[in-house]
């Protein structure tokens, strides 16, 4: 007989998509308030813009497939898109950065797969994936904790430099912009430094990079809430946080002085980001609890693979588009026990 995969009976939640998009939304309100605290009003612009371009892209791809508006535009699944790709993308970065990453995340990741629901791949990670290829400089244009607390940007400020590309009076590009402590940390091991001499640089905070370990914390904090609202599981962030960790303690024991803390793997960078809020998306990740756990596992593992031995500093959106292919194997070796039916002696 051939395999059959059977998923009922179906219990319902008693929560439609848009509540659980806006649940998701408020779970990252924490973080963003740290984020716009440490790295100022761009983060926010970010949002606005990645939003708009969101809204606008829905409407026309809607309108294209012959769609309903309401019910999709209200959702929130194109908001939530938005939101976390903006998420990951530098403060006062030029105003077209976040809509062509929205507008690309939604039209080819999206609705050429069907919209909403037919989508292998996680669209908010197929945008930024494609403005980290294609954008190379503006994507790497990060502003300093320490800098930015030494010369805060007003909104106005910030808006300028969005729009125009002219920064602030009395500042340049160079002395509000650097790499991210991912980024400085690998070129420096690349250059033979240890890493008790880069963890000096002002960069860094207690754990992990400054401003960005309590950035984590709010990810952290929404994501325990999402886990006590039941809007995502716990099989995919317990499974990329252990492989993550597992692997970055492993290889700083053998040698400490060329690989980062495991500490400092999970709080800086967009780890805590896609352990709860990307790698848990219901559509693109695996459906079945013990694919999730090698769902998980695979995430974490190629993040820091692609970290240490990788041309990019941070690997997260790159180990979830690559584990988003491997779904539908995963999914199809770990079925579920079908309800009703007598476990194998």
């Amino acid at each position: 007989m051939p395999f059959q995969f059977f998923s009922s009976p179906h219990l319902h939640q008693g929560k439609g998509i848009s509540q659980l998009m806006f649940q998701v939304i408020y779970a990252l309100v924490p973080a963003i308030a740290l984020y716009v605290g440490y790295f100022g009003y761009g983060v926010l612009i970010n949002i606005a813009l990645a939003v708009t371009a969101a809204l606008a892209t829905e409407t026309l791809m809607l309108v294209a497939r012959q769609q309903p508006l309401t019910p999709f535009l209200t959702d929130g699944s194109a908001v939530v898109t938005a939101v976390l790709l903006a998420l990951c993308l530098p403060p006062l970065s030029p105003w077209w950065v976040p809509v062509i990453g929205t507008a690309f995340a939604l039209i080819f990741a999206k609705h050429l797969y069907g919209g909403l629901g037919y989508n292998p791949f996680n669209p908010a990670m197929v945008g930024y994936v494609l403005l980290l290829i294609s954008f190379p400089k503006e994507m790497t244009t990060w502003l300093p904790v320490q800098e930015l607390a030494a010369q805060p940007l007003s909104l106005k400020e910030s808006l300028t430099w969005v729009f125009t590309g002219t920064p602030a009076q009395g500042t340049t590009i160079d002395a509000l912009s650097g790499a991210t402590p991912l980024d400085y940390t690998k070129t420096q091991l690349g250059l033979g430094q240890p890493m008790a001499e880069i963890r000096t640089h002002p960069l860094f905070g207690m754990l992990g990079g400054k401003g960005w370990e309590w950035i984590n914390m709010g990810f952290l904090l929404g994501g325990l809430w999402l886990l006590y609202k039941r809007v995502i599981s716990w099989h995919i962030p317990f499974a990329m946080v252990g492989s993550l960790l597992t692997l970055a303690l492993l290889f700083q024991w053998l040698e400490p002085a060329t690989h980062p803390s495991a500490l400092f793997h999970l709080v800086s960078g967009g780890t805590l980001l896609g352990v709860f809020f990307i790698a848990t998306d219901p559509v693109t990740a695996a459906a079945t609890p013990r694919g999730r756990l090698l769902y998980g596992a695979g995430i974490g593992c190629l993040t820091y693979i692609i970290r240490t031995w990788g041309g990019y500093p941070d690997g997260v959106a790159f180990a979830v588009l690559l584990m988003n292919m491997a779904v539908p194997l995963i999914d199809y070796y770990t079925p579920p026990r079908v309800f009703g039916q007598n476990r194998r002696p």
